[in-house]
């Protein structure tokens, strides 16, 4: 049965404590469509919406635009900005039972910051990650699919993770809901997050600078946003199907191993899960976790009116859906520790099941001929 809607990497896994060694190298896979890949951050704020979980402050989130890009060179884009890697990587080292030193998230990623993009209108593709978890965790899957011609844009759900760090270097903390609605208003305020990204995109498809500080934008960005996907990991696939539920301008949608529903034994599901969507939608699971285990996913099927493909992954684990899948192993702990949390399945293969996948879905259901 998959695990609570925010049930984090402590719920999952508590290693023993290791010696404390150099920081390891961390990297991703590179990515291997035919465009280099360009990446800007965004500080998008909605004056209109307060922030549900700290009063007296409008809403605000960071996100990263990833693109399609011009060959040349420039900087690489840093997994993490300086602050809120030093605070994520402390409370991942709590809980792998290492010292943080071991944990550098800034390490370059393949995208450069800024470079000019390849020019044309760029199909998009939104991603949302799991509850207490930052917008890096998808940067192996989001990299692929720039390099193959989309715009992506991966959202921090600001006071979520433990930091999520703001031009200037502020750091805004972990405010997570409690309360039997905990996980209800968690959820909304995701499916609000994003759909004022997609406002913003269509700011930016229009010409505009949606960016609160109006910092410069790469040379030929160019969102195409009448046609966009979305994906996302445990919550933040739920907040996908949730947001194609309330807002018709996501055409194609991902679930990748999270449950739909605020409580499964007493089958409070979610309005995807009790409505259908009428829009082709992608579930991937892994290990215990199926449509044959899952109520809230049953339930789907059940209404689901557009096309629907799912996609199993038996020797993975919740998070082998993120990019923990190929850092966790280099770390040097032990296999059979790291098995709950992303598996035994070869992290490599992993991978390049999951964007094959995911290429392929956002093919088929965002290109037309």
């Amino acid at each position: 049965m998959r695990k609570p809607l925010v049930a984090g990497l402590a719920g999952v896994l508590l290693l023993t404590a290791v010696p404390a060694s150099a920081a390891t190298r961390l990297a991703l896979p590179a990515p291997t469509g035919p465009y280099a890949v360009g990446s800007v951050d965004l500080h998008l704020v909605d004056p209109a919406r307060p922030d549900p979980w700290v009063a007296g402050t409008p809403r605000e989130l960071m996100v990263t635009v990833r693109y399609p890009a011009r060959p040349g060179h420039g900087p690489k884009t840093p997994y993490l900005a300086p602050e809120a890697a030093k605070l994520i990587a402390e409370e991942d080292a709590r809980t792998l039972g290492i010292t943080a030193d071991r944990l550098d998230y800034t390490f370059p990623t393949h995208a450069r910051t800024g470079v000019p993009a390849a020019g044309g209108p760029r199909l998009v593709v939104l991603y949302s990650p799991s509850a207490k978890y930052p917008r890096s965790v998808g940067t192996a899957q989001l990299e692929q699919l720039a390099s193959e011609g989309y715009v992506t844009v991966a959202i921090d759900h600001t006071h979520e993770p433990a930091a999520v760090e703001f031009p200037g270097g502020r750091v805004e903390r972990r405010v997570l809901p409690s309360g039997p609605d905990a996980g209800r208003q968690l959820i909304a305020t995701r499916v609000a997050d994003t759909r004022f990204v997609l406002d913003a995109l269509e700011t930016l498809a229009r010409g505009g600078n949606p960016d609160a500080e109006r910092r410069a934008l790469p040379a030929g960005l160019s969102p195409d946003v009448s046609r966009a996907g979305m994906f996302g990991h445990s919550a933040g696939g739920f907040t996908t199907a949730e947001t194609m539920v309330a807002d018709a301008r996501i055409d194609a949608g991902a679930d990748l191993d999270g449950s739909m529903a605020y409580s499964q034994s007493n089958r409070e599901f979610g309005r995807a899960a009790g409505e259908g969507l009428d829009q082709p939608f992608l579930l991937l699971s892994a290990g215990d976790h199926s449509a044959a285990s899952d109520p809230s996913w049953q339930e789907f099927l059940t209404h689901q009116r557009g096309p629907v493909r799912t996609q199993h992954l038996p020797d993975g684990e919740h998070f082998s859906y993120t990019d923990y899948q190929v850092l966790l192993p280099r770390l040097g702990l032990d296999p059979a520790a790291l098995a709950p949390f992303i598996g035994t399945v070869d992290p490599d293969r992993s991978v390049a099941g999951q964007r094959a996948a995911l290429s392929a879905f956002f093919d088929c259901s965002l290109k037309r001929n």
